[in-house]
């Protein structure tokens, strides 16, 4: 099957969820073919899941003074911190990767252990439902389905949504993992900050955290050549066309870049899910 490599560069928090989303609408409307995207974030951003209540979850006030900017996700899950790593999305049709939810994440999940394969990391699918624990606000607190762990720490973070038969899934590979810079943006209970950092150290951690000197650019490479071999692709690296920058400007300007979205998620909500 041949897909489009978009190899997107840095961009702030609501360009690049604008941008997902743009990704989504051509390929649901036949204008572009499936795509793999990968892409970074400038300035550091913290992105919620779609149905999070972002004022009694967030610190905003905080994630100013710290220079992170806020943005909801099109997908659910829970906060992610985006600052040293590579993210990478795919939108595809159903009826070109049938299955549920967690079919294809299982599928997807192919082509990010043999990216991590690469790199020198033996990822593993976590099989089972998640650990019982803390359940915070934060994504990376714990694996669900079919996610990647390595050494027993999350590695990976990913979350799905389907509308009108094309699903996007996007996920975080951080390069390196602060559990104490991500919990400091959170609003808590008292006495679960301390324990939560703990926990966070202890289940998930960065790429350089497992002591691999990998860089942006070289992740970016191993993952599209991860997909390429396990799901059997021909990738042509190609640009967003015009279309897509419009779409994509006018979903950042009216939706991820607002007020009314962000924080009180009261745009329009489309059948998300996330595992």
């Amino acid at each position: 099957m041949r897909w489009r490599l978009i190899r997107d560069g840095y961009h702030d928090g609501a360009t690049n969820m604008a941008t997902d989303e743009a990704i989504m609408l051509a390929h649901g409307r036949g204008r572009v073919p499936p795509t793999l995207r990968l892409y970074g974030w400038r300035p550091p951003a913290l992105s919620l899941g779609y149905a999070q209540k972002v004022e009694r979850e967030v610190d905003l006030e905080g994630c100013r003074r710290a220079g992170v900017d806020v943005v909801r996700r099109p997908t659910g899950g829970r906060a992610v911190l985006h600052d040293r790593e590579v993210t990478y999305s795919v939108v595809i049709s159903t009826a070109l990767l049938p299955g549920s939810v967690v079919e294809t994440y299982r599928c997807l999940s192919a082509g990010l252990v043999e990216g991590l394969r690469l790199l020198g990391l033996q990822a593993e699918v976590q099989e089972g439902p998640p650990r019982a624990g803390l359940r915070s606000a934060a994504c990376f607190d714990t694996p669900s389905w079919y996610e990647l762990v390595v050494e027993g720490r999350k590695v990976v973070g990913s979350a799905q949504v389907r509308r009108q038969g094309v699903l996007l899934q996007h996920g975080s590979v951080p390069l390196e993992f602060s559990p104490v810079q991500l919990v400091g943006l959170l609003r808590l209970p008292a006495g679960w900050r301390a324990r939560l950092e703990e926990d966070l150290s202890a289940r998930a951690a960065g790429l350089c955290d497992l002591g691999r000197g990998v860089t942006f650019t070289g992740v970016c490479d191993a993952l599209a050549e991860g997909f390429r071999r396990a799901l059997g692709l021909e990738l042509e690296e190609r640009g967003l066309t015009a279309h897509e920058q419009e779409e994509a400007a006018r979903l950042r300007e009216e939706k991820y870049a607002t007020w009314e979205w962000n924080v009180l998620g009261k745009l329009q909500r489309e059948g998300a899910a996330g595992v």
